[in-house]
């Protein structure tokens, strides 16, 4: 299965006034072409049936759709790939399971975890904060764009910069050697979620063909 997309959003219900189907839904509109999942703090029946609202969604926009650690309820969905965080399953153990036909994203924040997150076998990697950010400040410090050019060195596969990225600094990442970017609040938080989806994409493409 192919990595085909260069904006990765990341769903945070909290983050929009909007209800997450309706909000991720123009987000799609806007063309962003791959969604993870996330919501940690939901009861698995819950988080069950989110899922199949957004893989119906997901699917009618011809998008990918990605599953934050359950691998079961990815399994159950049939979703394209699971994501994987510091405190979850290795990569290497989750392909046991789904074989090859999902993706494997990996979260890292520093040049060894994505060393080692290519080790186990993950297809593609978010990688930072990049830049300061409030949802990511309690997990690490900004890394910075050097640390993403060096990235880009020891793993050889997809990187999605995470942090702080908005229509503002995408460039930067971008030249730096990203592969695309991983966001939440840049487009869920927008007034216009489906303007700062088309935004961001237009953005990425005059950084990528500028």
């Amino acid at each position: 299965m192919k990595i085909d997309f260069n904006i990765y959003l990341i769903t945070d219900r909290h983050a929009t006034t909007l209800g997450l189907p309706e909000a991720v839904r123009l987000a799609l509109k806007g063309g962003v072409r791959a969604v993870q999942l996330r919501e940690k703090d939901l009861p698995v029946r819950e988080l069950l049936s989110l899922a199949r609202e957004l893989r119906g969604a997901t699917r009618e926009f011809g998008a990918k759709l990605f599953i934050n650690d359950r691998v079961d309820v990815a399994v159950a969905v049939d979703a394209d790939g699971v994501h994987l965080g510091g405190q979850s399953m290795p990569a290497s153990a989750v392909r046991k399971i789904v074989g090859r036909d999902m993706l494997i994203g990996v979260s890292t924040h520093s040049i060894n975890e994505a060393r080692k997150a290519g080790a186990g076998g993950a297809d593609f990697i978010t990688f930072g904060p990049v830049f300061p950010t409030p949802s990511k400040m309690k997990y690490s410090s900004p890394v910075g764009v050097k640390s993403l050019k060096e990235t880009k060195n020891v793993f050889n596969k997809p990187v999605f910069a995470i942090g702080g990225i908005d229509s503002g600094n995408v460039g930067q990442v971008m030249h730096a050697g990203a592969d695309g970017i991983a966001m939440i609040s840049a487009i869920l938080s927008a007034d216009d979620i489906q303007r700062a989806a088309e935004l961001m994409n237009r953005r990425i493409g005059e950084a990528v063909n500028g």
